[in-house]
């Protein structure tokens, strides 16, 4: 099994650890990282520099106006991006040192990805769309399927596991799409304004469910949200703005009052602009 697996997999399997007596230990860190796209003719960097790091077993949020940067970094950790400079590294290992079919499996085995819209396949049921991830893996159907169910009864999905995705209401679509990205019991956890496109009672419903996952599977988790409320109930926060990204001691009043400031000024975006080119 590839080293990366082999996290994954023992993650599943230390249930009966305590969180605490894991907390200790870095699953994941960033160095330096930077991440530049080029508009108008000026370089504009939403990640900028950033060292970071997430001990396993953590749940953390990251907060900041849209076109911060959220998505990007998210991007760079899960290795569905490529930085243009420093490195990420998962259980002490780069990312950048990586073959591309090493990528794919750690993207499929170690990370569970849940967007803000929930991607699904409208036509094919609640249970062949968690299935998907381990169909990848080259898992058997009625094996994907049978696991799909388990985790479609995890998210309190199991009457639905034969409806249509497109079927199925907002949070229902949302709670698969958690099941899909844990199918596969990843040791991380991003997710990108999950209760983005959600009511307030959808919105605190898949948020609960997504801290109770957390620590019945021992997951680390790392969410960008917009909404402070949630962000204040996870066990960091930091705010990204101008590229960087710092940790917010008062969660709710020194969060609030940083994004304040930035709405006030004015501002579009916090992609720091580099530099003319």
């Amino acid at each position: 099994m590839h080293r990366y697996a082999s996290a994954a997999a023992g993650v599943a399997e230390a249930e009966e650890v305590p969180l605490k007596a894991r907390a200790n230990s870095e699953i994941l860190r960033t160095s330096n990282l930077r991440k530049i796209f080029t508009s108008g003719g000026q370089e504009i960097a939403p990640v900028n520099g950033i060292d970071f790091s997430v001990a396993e077993g953590e749940m953390i949020s990251i907060v900041g106006p849209s076109g911060a940067g959220k998505s990007t970094f998210l991007h760079l950790l899960a290795a569905l991006d490529t930085p243009t400079s420093g490195e990420v590294y998962f259980a002490g290992d780069s990312l950048g040192s990586l073959k591309e079919a090493e990528l794919a499996e750690y993207r499929n085995q170690s990370v569970g990805f849940v967007w803000q819209r929930h991607h699904l396949l409208p036509d094919f049921s609640a249970a062949e769309n968690v299935a998907m991830p381990l169909l990848v893996r080259g898992r058997p159907l009625a094996e994907g399927l049978r696991t799909a169910k388990q985790w479609l009864g995890e998210v309190g999905l199991t009457d639905r596991a034969g409806q249509p995705a497109g079927q199925l209401s907002g949070g229902e679509q949302q709670r698969v799409a958690i099941a899909r990205s844990l199918v596969n019991s990843p040791a991380l956890l991003l997710a990108d304004e999950p209760t983005g496109d959600l009511d307030e009672r959808n919105a605190e419903g898949v948020f609960e469910l997504m801290q109770r996952l957390h620590k019945s599977h021992h997951l680390t988790s790392i969410v960008a949200t917009h909404n402070l409320s949630l962000a204040g109930r996870t066990g960091r926060v930091f705010l990204l703005e101008h590229g960087k990204l710092g940790e917010c001691k008062d969660a709710l009043a020194e969060t609030a009052g940083s994004l304040e400031k930035i709405a006030s000024a004015g501002a579009q975006t916090s992609g720091e602009r580099v530099t003319r080119v």
